[in-house]
């Protein structure tokens, strides 16, 4: 099920992680050097320490990542919070 952005979402908040659920960046040479794509960008929508919540603008899957090295992403489910 796609769902909408997120009304939170904004041009000025972006983040540059990979999406856990589309494979947009596979072929772009820019993403692969680990340089900043004009095209394969994913919205910030809020942050709980290095806990970032965000959303893909493509497919519009929703994740929580920790950013602390070695973290995983987390899915965010209905009535679920970054911190529980």
């Amino acid at each position: 099920m796609r769902l909408p952005v997120d009304p939170q979402a904004g041009i000025a908040r972006l983040a540059w992680v990979a999406c856990p659920a589309c494979d947009a960046p596979r072929h772009c040479a820019t993403c692969a050097d680990r340089r900043t794509c004009g095209a394969h960008w994913r919205y910030l929508i809020s942050s709980n320490g290095p806990v970032l919540n965000l959303q893909c603008p493509g497919c519009t899957h929703t994740w929580s990542l920790d950013a602390r090295p070695g973290r995983t992403p987390v899915e965010l489910r209905p009535g679920r919070t970054a911190g529980g």
